[in-house]
This record gives structure tokens, C-alpha cells and sequence, in this order.
């Protein structure tokens, strides 16, 4: 069992509310549209996106049946800090290779404009899992990926999400 975290940063130029107003508010919208090679749909399975609901992802190109959905409870959304909280309970890697995956996203303002997004992962893998640096080099690239693609949509139309 291996438990570990990843840590990364992402600068824009955008701002923190309307960053947060894309990917929490209106992400199960834009997600499937502006990034459909990743996710086909993401629906709320309970609730309406508050703490304790549970959004459930549809992948577009998974290899595996059941890597093709990951279920996650939200477990804090707090508007006035930008911070977003959330766990895996069901789908993925969960009960396959990990025990437990907890991921925050924080978006922080900067004077000067703009913000930076603050990743951080927490996941635990099952017993005889060992650690693999390069897949955590792929969840950072995969996030970053998506990020920048949302993030150049956003720029090329400035009249959304603010």
C-alpha cells in the first residue's frame, strides 16, 4: 500500500470567479462539450452539485469497461475561497488500484489579475500496488491538458462565465 500525493500549480490570466463558475458551477456542462475526448457526460447522480451530492463521469475512450465511469462525492464547495473538494467512491482506478483518491482544486486570485489553480491529489493504493511516478506525471499533464483547452476557450469568448 502506497500512499502519496500530487501537488501542482496552474497560472492563467483568467480569474478565480470565473474559473470557478466554469469548472464547479456549469463544469458537467462545459466539461463534455469543450473536452468531449475526455468526457462524454457528467451527471448528478444525488444532489444538485452541493456537498454530498455525487456527479458520476462517463469517459469517452476507455479501455476498460469499468474504467469507462468514476462516481465522486463532493465534500466541500466554498464559494468565497474557491475551494473545491471532492472523493472517488465508485469507477476508475477506484477498488482496482486505489483505496482512496481525495482531490482539492483552489483557485487563487493574484493582485496583478488573474489567479493560480492549485491541484492537490491524495490517494492511497490497494496492498501490492507499487508506485509509479510516470502515471503521476500523466495526471498532471492529463489535468494541465484540460485545463489550458477550457482556459483558451474561455479567453476566445470573454463574455462567458463572468
Amino acid at each position: 500500500m502506497v500512499s502519496g500525493s500530487i501537488i501542482f500549480e496552474v497560472e492563467t490570466p483568467l480569474e478565480a470567479q470565473r474559473l470557478w463558475n466554469a469548472f464547479v458551477k456549469d463544469g458537467h456542462n462545459l466539461l463534455p462539450k469543450q473536452v468531449p475526448e475526455v468526457s462524454s457526460s457528467i451527471t448528478f447522480i444525488q444532489g444538485d452539485g452541493g456537498v454530498g451530492s455525487i456527479r458520476q463521469i462517463n469517459f469517452t475512450d476507455a479501455a476498460e469497461p469499468e474504467l469507462s465511469f468514476v462516481k465522486e462525492l463532493v465534500e466541500e464547495v466554498d464559494e468565497e475561497k474557491f475551494v473545491y473538494r471532492y472523493s472517488h467512491v465508485e469507477g476508475g482506478m477506484f477498488g482496482k488500484i486505489l483505496a482512496s483518491a481525495k482531490y482539492e482544486v483552489k483557485y487563487t486570485p493574484k493582485e496583478e489579475g488573474g489567479c493560480v489553480c492549485s491541484y492537490v491529489f491524495h490517494y492511497e493504493t490497494l496492498p501490492g500496488v507499487p508506485h509509479d511516478e510516470s502515471k503521476e506525471q500523466g495526471i498532471k499533464d492529463k489535468t494541465t491538458g484540460l485545463f489550458k483547452k477550457v482556459e483558451a476557450y474561455l479567453l476566445t469568448n470573454p463574455a462567458l462565465y463572468v
